[in-house]
């Protein structure tokens, strides 16, 4: 089969360079964009592609991509490779695809004269990931590939490092950060020269605009909970579930949350959604959730699978199956075009992560039109409080929601 790349593909392959970051939305093809550039900008080859006649490599060079472990245990990559005859192990060009996640960055830093792609944004900060990029970036060409390269202007420290646009990240403050000099911690008041930032940014970064194909329809479920046990773990700070009084604001937030997201109303509303959608993806934050969700094989004599910190279970290949996702495990990194629905058990604090886990099903090759995302939903103050920021985009505070409510308390 002839490979194609469609408009907004070819533009953005058309625009990368080294160092590139590549941004587009889940589900817009930067695999096969990513690849495309590799197998010619790079190694000066043309695969099979529609439209081209096909030229062996002239620099051929291995490719690794440091992606994340549920990417990597599903082999994604090494399929979407595969249409351009690369695999692990060497072609007729004698390139090997090597495929790991950013848990192992560090393992590659001795690599040199490759070509890296780093896939799905992790670097942010000054750890120990961001420390063997630059080392295998001053060594290597790349690209990055993400939906969301960064929110705040030291999110792009990194990359602007590894382009040579400052000598490390002390520079980078030196030049443009002014903390609030009040603050009891480290806080950035404003940034300076802010247009050389946008202008530094702007040379890298390769946007992919694409008009979807897919409709998504997000209904609100609203399901009950239990006011009088809520009211009074808040107003007598005592822990419920254990008999006894809570010990901090800590505590109180994750009394709160269970208390609303462990209503059986909830189990009602995921099967009423079943009905519906036989296939159905479920995102949920907590182990107790998890263990609610997991009475539902027994109810309706449904194969579920799992993917979380414990196991990375596939989707079920059968015509009706439940798929149930931790939100930090599972959020990114993996695609389903078999059905077109997820329900979400209970509320995320990050608006990000709430709209990476809505992309799992919203993808260029899916045959449905219209993609459905129950979201389930107390009138719960938390819960209120939790959709108020994800509707303004702001990451939700749970501590200091529960600090003030402590206080109130006392």
């Amino acid at each position: 089969m002839l490979l194609e790349l469609m408009p907004h593909q070819v533009d953005a392959f058309n625009r990368m360079h080294n160092g590139s970051i590549l941004k587009g939305g889940v589900g817009t093809g930067k695999t096969i964009t990513a690849l495309m550039y590799y197998y010619n900008k790079v190694c000066g080859g043309v695969p099979h592609i529609k439209g081209y006649e096909a030229k062996p490599m002239k620099r051929p060079r291995d490719i690794y991509v440091i992606t994340t472990a549920k990417k990597r245990d599903d082999l994604d990559w090494e399929s979407e490779a595969a249409d351009f005859g690369i695999s692990r192990k060497a072609n007729q060009d004698g390139v090997c695809l090597h495929v790991d996640s950013w848990n192992n960055i560090s393992h590659y830093e001795d690599v040199t004269d490759a070509f890296f792609i780093w896939d799905e944004q992790r670097l942010v900060g000054s750890g120990s990931w961001v420390k063997s990029f630059q080392k295998i970036a001053a060594n290597n060409q790349w690209v990055l590939l993400s939906g969301t390269p960064g929110d705040t202007w030291m999110d792009y420290v990194p990359v602007f490092i590894a382009n040579g646009f400052y000598k490390n990240r002390t520079a980078f403050i030196d030049q443009h950060v002014e903390f609030d000099r009040f603050s009891k911690y480290p806080k950035i008041k404003k940034y300076h020269n802010v247009a050389e930032l946008e202008r530094r940014r702007a040379s890298i970064l390769v946007e992919m605009p694409f008009t979807r194909h897919t409709v998504r329809r997000v209904a609100d479920v609203l399901v009950d909970y239990d006011r009088e046990l809520f009211e009074y773990a808040t107003k007598k700070r005592w822990h419920v579930y254990e008999e006894r009084p809570l010990k901090d604001a800590g505590e109180l937030e994750i009394v709160m949350r269970k208390i609303v997201n462990t209503d059986v109303s909830r189990i009602g509303e995921i099967l009423r959604i079943i009905e519906k959608h036989p296939k159905l993806i479920i995102f949920y934050n907590f182990n107790y959730e998890l263990e609610m969700l997991r009475t539902l094989e027994t109810t309706l004599d449904y194969p579920i699978a799992e993917w979380n910190g414990h196991k990375h279970q596939p989707i079920p290949d059968t015509d009706k199956w439940i798929y149930l996702v931790q939100y930090t495990a599972g959020a990114e990194g993996w695609n389903c075009i078999e059905t077109d629905a997820i329900a979400f058990w209970s509320l995320n604090y990050s608006w990000k992560i709430f709209e990476q886990s809505k992309g799992r099903i919203d993808r260029l090759n899916t045959p449905y039109k219209n993609l459905h995302y129950y979201v389930l939903k107390s009138e719960a103050p938390i819960d209120k409080r939790i959709w108020q920021n994800l509707g303004t985009k702001e990451k939700f505070n749970g501590k200091k929601y529960a600090e003030k409510l402590w206080d109130l308390a006392a």
